[in-house]
This record gives structure tokens, sequence and C-alpha cells, in this order.
């Protein structure tokens, strides 16, 4: 996060507080939900294999990755 504050020209706590304003979520949370979304995708419609996506979407670690999709979507990765 401290990076896109940067990005922004802006603190961290001013770009929370800005990000507040426009959207429920926390820009940790909406970044994860993107790369969820993007990830989605690549699997069910571009028919990547899952091994191959979570690192194209930002996430360093499998098992955390299966673990949030499952939480977004209600199924696993790989089905």
């Amino acid at each position: 996060m401290e990076e896109i504050a940067s990005f922004t020209g802006r603190s961290l706590s001013t770009f929370k507080r800005d990000f507040k304003k426009i959207s429920d979520l926390p820009p940790q949370k909406w970044l994860i939900q993107r790369r969820l979304r993007a990830a989605y995708e690549k699997i069910k419609e571009d028919g990547k294999r899952v091994s191959d996506v979570y690192m194209e979407v930002g996430f360093k670690n499998l098992s955390h990755f299966s673990v949030a999709f499952k939480k977004q979507y209600g199924f696993s990765p790989g089905k």
C-alpha cells in the first residue's frame, strides 16, 4: 500500500483516508478482490492452470491464494 500511496503523491494515512471516501473496502481488501477477480477470469474463462495464475495476479503463496479464492467464490480455484 505504501508504494501505491507514493505513486499518488500521498502519505499512507492520507491515501487510506482518501480511499475510504470512494470505497466501502480498505485498500488492501479491495486489491485482493481485484486480484481474485483477475484470477477467476484467467482460470475459468481462459482455461489457465491455478499454479500458473496465482503468481500472475500478485499472490506469493499458492495456499494463501487458494484460501482467499474459496472464501471469495465459495469453491476451490481448481474446480
